[in-house]
């Protein structure tokens, strides 16, 4: 199976729908091998743009969703990352490539053999501007804070209180927000104020922790 010329369709469409409209995303697509990413019995699959099921329960986000947010957060080189919810590794990878190799992605995963499997597929794709984490997502990471990006790949009752705390000054976080069908919430921070824009609706699986859906 050709994934290279998959990888380079799924590109395409993904600009003509208007879901990839700048180069350092669509460069970090091109660069990232999905087929990775995914389950070896799915990796067929790999390019359609639909999400993937992974273990726990867990998806691997469609491909669209991933450009939206990429999109969306407005990337820069050099920056500091946090990622919520780390699945298979592949969000990670994205947006590792765009912060390139002055930047860095930390990722938190509530189930420690996804976190395994997220560290393993990033290795095989030569990625390693990623740190892996395992923990309560919905708490963020203090350790490495303030991030001057924060996104979260499942959905939260609200955005948590302590990843507000841990985002930089100007800084941006995404989250889906609500119970099944969720609406994408993209915040920057100005001071101790915080503006919102609505990105539209989503799907994605619950924030399970302390302030997510399992208290």
């Amino acid at each position: 199976m050709d994934y290279d010329e998959l990888r380079k369709q799924l590109v395409m469409k993904l600009k003509r729908d208007g879901r990839i409209s700048s180069d350092k995303v669509e460069k970090a697509f091109m660069h990232v091998p999905r087929e990775l990413f995914v389950p070896h019995e799915q990796q067929r699959y790999a390019y359609l743009d639909q999400p993937l099921s992974i273990e726990n329960g867990q998806t691997i986000s469609a491909p669209h969703m991933v450009a939206i947010m990429a999109e969306a957060l407005d990337v820069h080189e050099g920056q500091k990352i946090l990622e919520i919810g780390s699945g298979s590794g592949y969000h990670a990878a994205i947006i590792a490539l765009m912060v390139g190799s002055n930047g860095h992605v930390y990722s938190i995963e509530r189930f420690s053999n996804l976190a395994k499997v997220a560290k393993k597929h990033l290795d095989s794709a030569g990625i390693s501007n990623v740190s892996i984490h395992v923990g309560d997502g919905s708490e963020g990471l203090s350790e490495y804070a303030p991030y001057e990006r924060i996104y979260v790949t499942c959905s939260a009752p609200s955005a948590p209180q302590p990843l507000i705390d841990q985002l930089m000054k100007h800084g941006k976080l995404l989250i889906p927000v609500g119970a099944m069908f969720s609406e994408l919430l993209l915040f920057e921070k100005h001071g101790f104020e915080l503006s919102k824009k609505d990105l539209g609706g989503c799907s994605f699986v619950p924030l399970v922790g302390r302030y997510g859906y399992d208290k």
